[in-house]
C-alpha cells in the first residue's frame, strides 16, 4: 500500500483525506515517480469546491488531489527509457499530473511532452514542484500582452504564486513593474523588483499618482479589479490580460492561462533560476499529513509566494 490525498465529497479543505491506497506500478511505456514534493495552486482547491469546477477539468468523484509535483523515477516499464525524451530509474523529474500529485507515487506515460521534465541539477525538488502551473501561467499572461522592454506594467495579485514569477519575468524583460498587494507584502514585492501599490477602491488613482507618465500594459492575476483599473487608466484592451476572470473578461481584455505557454518556456525559467535571475519564494512547507492546513493557508490568498507539500 501507499498513501494518497483523496476526497469523496465536494467542499473545503475538510473533505481532503490522506488514505492508504494500492501501490501503483509502471506498465509498458510508463514510469513511476516517487513523489517528494507537490506544489499547491488555487486551481487545486477550486476543483474540490464544487462539481461544476471539477467538471471543467474532467474530474468526477472520488478524486485525487494536486497537479504540480517533483520526485524521482523509481520504476520504468518497457520502452519508457527509449529515445531522447526517455526517462530512466534514478532520474529526477518534475511536472504536472491532474488530481494525482499529492501521493507517494504516480504513474505517467513516458515520454510525456509538456507533462514530465528532467529536473536540472542545481534546482531542488521543492522549487521544481512550484514551476509548472505558476511559471507557465506567468509566461502566458505576459506573452498575451506582448510585454516589451520599456513598458510600465501593472500586475494585479503580484505577491501570489503566479505573481512572483510574472514580476520577475517582466523585470528581466526590461519593464517597470507596479504590483498590487496588501501593505504587509510591500517589502516582499520590493525585494522582487516591483513597486507596490495597495489594491482596493481607488486603485486607478493610486497607480496614476505612482506612474504619472502612464501604464502601458497590465495583467490581472486575481479577478478583474486590476484589469478594470487599467482600462480606466487608458490601457488598450489588447495589452491587458487576465487569468481568473473566465473566458469573457471585461472590456475585451485578453483571457489566458498556462496551457498557452510551451515546455520551452519552463526551460527558460529554470535557466533563469540557475543563473540567479529568478528566485522562487516558498512561503511555507507542510508534510502531507497536514494537507488540510496547507490548503487552508493557500485558499486564504494572502500567501507571499508558493506553498509546498513534502512527502
Amino acid at each position: 500500500m501507499s498513501r494518497a490525498v483523496v476526497y469523496e465529497t465536494f467542499g473545503g479543505p475538510e473533505v481532503l483525506e490522506l488514505r492508504d491506497v494500492p501501490e501503483p506500478h509502471a506498465g509498458p511505456g510508463e514510469v513511476r515517480v516517487r513523489v517528494t514534493a507537490a506544489g499547491l495552486n488555487p486551481m487545486d482547491w477550486i476543483i474540490t469546491s464544487t462539481p461544476e469546477a471539477a467538471t471543467m477539468f474532467g474530474l468526477t468523484l472520488p478524486s485525487g488531489f494536486g497537479y504540480d509535483f517533483a520526485g524521482v523515477v523509481d520504476e520504468a516499464g518497457e520502452g519508457a527509457c527509449e529515445g531522447a525524451g526517455g526517462f530512466a530509474v534514478g532520474d529526477r523529474v518534475y511536472g504536472g499530473a491532474m488530481a494525482r500529485a499529492a501521493a507517494d507515487f504516480l504513474v505517467m506515460k513516458a515520454p510525456a511532452p509538456g507533462a514530465l521534465f528532467h529536473t536540472p541539477d542545481g534546482i531542488g525538488d521543492e522549487v521544481a514542484a512550484t514551476l509548472p502551473v505558476a511559471g507557465l501561467t506567468a509566461v502566458a499572461a505576459l506573452d498575451a500582452i506582448g510585454l516589451r522592454s520599456g513598458d510600465t506594467l501593472l500586475v494585479g495579485g503580484a505577491a501570489g504564486g503566479v505573481g512572483v514569477f510574472a514580476v520577475q519575468l517582466a523585470r528581466l524583460a526590461g519593464a517597470r513593474v507596479i504590483g498590487t498587494a496588501a501593505e504587509g507584502t510591500f517589502d516582499f514585492l520590493r525585494s522582487l523588483g516591483a513597486e507596490p501599490v495597495t489594491y482596493g477602491p481607488g486603485l486607478a488613482d493610486r497607480v496614476r499618482a505612482l506612474a504619472p507618465g502612464g501604464v502601458t500594459a497590465a495583467t490581472d492575476l486575481f479577478g478583474t479589479e486590476t484589469a478594470e483599473a487599467a482600462l480606466a487608466l487608458g490601457v488598450s484592451p489588447e495589452r491587458i490580460s487576465t487569468i481568473a476572470a473566465g473566458p469573457n473578461p471585461p472590456g475585451g481584455v485578453r483571457a489566458t492561462g498556462g496551457e498557452q505557454a510551451t515546455p520551452a518556456d519552463l526551460e527558460r525559467i529554470t535557466d533563469a533560476i540557475l543563473a540567479g535571475a529568478i528566485t522562487v519564494p516558498i512561503a511555507a512547507t507542510f508534510p502531507i499529513e497536514r494537507i488540510r492546513d496547507a490548503v487552508t493557508l493557500q485558499a486564504g490568498r494572502h500567501v507571499h509566494g508558493k506553498i509546498v507539500i513534502t512527502l
